[in-house]
């Protein structure tokens, strides 16, 4: 998919006329849910509500996502403006606007379905582009979740599936958007340079408010706020089950930002399009903002210095700032939607003393919460993450933390009772966020064989030939119960599980 600004033309005076008109291009959203209305509800505050327009998904309503309180607090003139924006007149007659519509109109059009939608929206614009001859219009998404094929039975990042498409994401709270005193900040990321300088002008110019910067890292970005998206799940339940724990929450909270940015950079290695990330775009990346062209984290293998991840996406804040924001429990007003999912679970996990038997109920007990499916972004994504995690290779201890929570809710009935145990005990997680962060957990027992007169390595060795007695003698892998009978701690037990289930 070809997604540029600019024909293929070399002619000066086509280009510069090209130029001028994107300095007063508009932006358009499709499928406007709540993060588009609130960000036109700000361009409306301020008075700059021409350079956006919105459409709505058909039989949807403007203000559809929005709780009805949040509705009665809006100031009126300003949503007139939001229906001025999704409208235009015929006559008298005020009509919705459609896709077509935004397409014939705008410069930059931002596709932000979730992931349920934004693939047959992403095919739909194409072929109006192609039908309407405005193929120099550049499509956007903003999906925060992984996409998924039934007919391969595989998930994927959209962004890596089409290099081209644009991707759009900052951290925002809804409410915020609707402070007239209060700014975000987001990135625009295209994997060209000069695409993405452009798109992000023209975001950056929808309102004072709001601060946008260009970067090229696409597929990194949305595989960032899918992985953050089910990170902050993990987040809301840390703070509301060991809210009495308060040494506790450091130690999760960086762990939980960590790993998701070390994932990313795991991602990053097998981009098709890497080497031309860096090697041939139009001007530096240090034009963009990123303070230096790269930079890759190396392992020694062999004597031999092996490029195991690339780091350079993480020069973008407002991406970085999306991660850590997510997962923090507010001053005023909500969390994150994936974040209230994380404050149910522990509330119920509390209440009835074990994890949830399903994720069909789980996503109930978020819904009895006044919740919507389709908003738990973070648990669409962790029902993928099996094959997220074999499809890019990321490594055991890199992803931890989502796969004690991907146990906790898909888990065999013994998996769960032991990741309950590890997740609501605060001595047990703290060692399972110390211990599974390591390449291996395997070297503690050779570091135990050598210190063999240190009464805990002794009793780690015990327990280790133990636990191989058992499987030996019943011939086949050795079972929860009886690791625990051989005194194992459970969150030694569950990353044995783990490693075995997600390395395979």
């Amino acid at each position: 998919m070809r997604n540029s600004f600019f024909d293929q033309s070399l002619d000066a005076e086509s280009i510069r006329h090209r130029v001028q008109e994107l300095v007063a291009g508009k932006v358009g959203f499709y499928s406007v849910g709540l993060y588009p209305a609130s960000l036109a509800y700000n361009c409306a505050m301020q008075n700059e509500a021409g350079r956006l327009l919105l459409a709505p998904r058909p039989g949807r309503e403007l203000l559809g996502a929005f709780p009805k309180e949040s509705i009665k607090n809006m100031d009126p003139g300003h949503v007139e403006t939001m229906l001025d924006m999704s409208t235009h007149r015929i006559g008298s007659d005020r009509i919705p606007n459609t896709l077509e519509d935004l397409i014939r109109r705008c410069d930059l059009l931002v596709l932000s379905a979730n992931s349920n939608h934004v693939e047959e929206d992403l095919f739909e614009a194409c072929q109006l582009r192609e039908e309407l001859n405005r193929q120099q219009v550049v499509l956007a998404c903003l999906a925060g979740s992984f996409n998924h094929d039934p007919i391969s039975n595989s998930a994927y990042v959209l962004c890596e599936k089409q290099p081209n498409l644009a991707f759009f994401s900052g951290f925002h709270r809804h409410g915020a958007l609707r402070n007239p005193f209060d700014s975000f900040t987001a990135n625009f990321c295209h994997p060209n340079a000069l695409t993405a300088m452009f798109g992000a002008q023209l975001l950056d110019q929808l309102s004072p408010n709001i601060q946008v910067a260009a970067g090229v890292h696409n597929v990194e970005g949305q595989y960032i706020k899918a992985a953050k998206n089910m990170a902050s799940v993990f987040a809301g339940f840390g703070y509301t089950f060991h809210q009495d724990n308060p040494g506790m929450l450091p130690t999760l909270l960086t762990l939980l930002l960590d790993q998701c940015l070390d994932q990313a950079a795991t991602v990053s290695m097998v981009r098709p399009d890497r080497q031309k990330l860096y090697h041939r775009q139009p001007i530096p990346l240090t034009e963009l903002g990123y303070a230096v062209p790269r930079i890759e984290a190396t392992l020694a293998r062999d004597g031999y210095f092996e490029e195991v991840r690339d780091h350079t996406f993480s020069q973008l804040t407002a991406m970085v700032a999306d991660v850590r924001g997510s997962m923090m429990l507010p001053a005023s007003g909500s969390p994150t939607r994936n974040f209230q999912a994380g404050q149910v679970l522990a509330r119920h996990m509390r209440k009835e003393g074990r994890c949830p038997n399903s994720m069909t109920e789980l996503k109930q007990w978020c819904e009895a919460a006044g919740m919507r499916k389709g908003g738990l972004e973070g648990l669409k994504s962790l029902r993928y993450w099996p094959q997220i995690a074999r499809k890019y290779a990321i490594p055991v201890h890199d992803a931890s933390m989502v796969n004690l929570l991907y146990m906790a809710i898909y888990g065999r009935p013994g998996v769960k009772e032991t990741a309950f145990h590890v997740m609501t005990e605060s001595r047990e997680l703290s060692s399972y966020c110390q211990e599974s962060v390591r390449p291996s957990h395997s070297r503690r027992y050779g570091e135990a064989l050598q210190n063999l007169e240190v009464p805990e390595a002794l009793d780690l060795v015990v327990n280790a030939v133990i636990a191989d007695q058992a499987r030996q003698a019943m011939g086949s892998e050795v079972t929860l119960d009886e690791v625990n009978e051989a005194g194992v701690p459970a969150y030694l037990q569950l990353m044995d599980v783990i490693e075995s289930q997600m390395d395979s």
